[in-house]
């Protein structure tokens, strides 16, 4: 594809090509307030790495599951301020899968991993890219969301099509984030960081940075929501990344996660929930996310 400038219709447009049906995508971290909800079911051991001890030693558990709410499509604030989202439907459907009561806690994104590492939560969910770096500090389920970061500039700027252009440029992005490292990695940029994405996005409306790299879906979500005005999607993705719950390092809870994800994927519930956030079909998900560690 040529690095050529692209509307948000040929973005997505490409978007789904490439990555297989989905809405683009890509990596997040953090914390807050609380609320709760309750999912009961029955577990079924469908991966072959899962094992039915790990899963039975699970069931019938609360666990605490992180996670930070400024990151619409994936988990956000309703307006009775309970959480909702696509991680939000996604946990509730693997608690109910693997016989667990989930309870929420919000969090700042750079909060969420020392979290676990502390264990003051049990598991989280926020869009968190699996990395190599992130696989040392935490555990990882299978991924469950393909996803990339997306470049986006004000509507008026025709310079900055590709990663290139932004050489020597400010460049937003949110704290904690792949995006951030990816902006860090710029040669010359000049990188701020935010605590969530919808301040990165604003402080590009407001002509103080010249871009921002961050999880496309989100920046997408905010540009068609029209919270934020004046912005598009440019260039290719700029990363193929991978989304997975995450947890402390050796977590009894792993493997039931684990073959709770299995079963929902399987049996179509997964498929309802993407729907229902991104009006696609799912693309197929590997087992283990590459180039990460376990």
């Amino acid at each position: 594809m040529s690095e050529q400038k692209m509307t948000r219709s040929r973005f997505l447009k490409h978007f789904l090509t490439t990555l297989g049906a989905a809405v683009i995508l890509s990596a997040c971290e953090t914390s807050g307030s609380s609320t709760s909800t309750t999912s009961n079911g029955n577990s079924e051991t469908t991966a072959k790495s899962t094992s039915e001890t790990g899963q039975k030693a699970t069931s019938g558990k609360t666990i605490t599951v992180a996670t930070e709410p400024t990151f619409p499509p994936f988990e956000s604030k309703g307006l009775g301020n309970e959480l909702v989202g696509f991680d939000i439907d996604l946990i509730k459907a693997v608690g109910q899968a693997a016989g667990i009561t989930i309870e929420f806690q919000s969090l700042p994104f750079d909060g969420i991993i020392p979290g676990l590492q502390a264990n003051t939560v049990d598991a989280a969910i926020s869009s968190i890219t699996i990395t190599p770096e992130r696989a040392q500090a935490v555990s990882f389920s299978r991924p469950y969301f393909r996803a990339g970061l997306a470049i986006a500039v004000r509507q008026d700027n025709t310079a900055i099509t590709n990663l290139d252009n932004l050489k020597g440029k400010k460049i937003a992005a949110q704290i904690g984030t792949t995006g951030a490292k990816k902006a860090k990695s710029i040669s010359g940029a000049q990188v701020r960081e935010f605590d969530s994405a919808p301040l990165a996005l604003q402080e590009l409306a407001n002509g103080n940075v010249d871009a921002v790299i961050n999880d496309g879906p989100v920046t997408l979500e905010a540009i068609k929501s029209g919270n934020i005005k004046g912005l598009k999607v440019v260039g290719q993705l700029v990363t193929e990344e991978y989304y997975g719950i995450a947890l402390p390092k050796n977590s009894p809870n792993l493997n039931a996660i684990n073959t709770a994800l299995a079963k929902i994927i399987s049996d179509g519930t997964y498929a309802q929930i993407y729907k229902k956030w991104f009006n696609a079909e799912p693309p197929k998900l590997p087992e283990t996310a590459p180039a990460s560690t376990s």
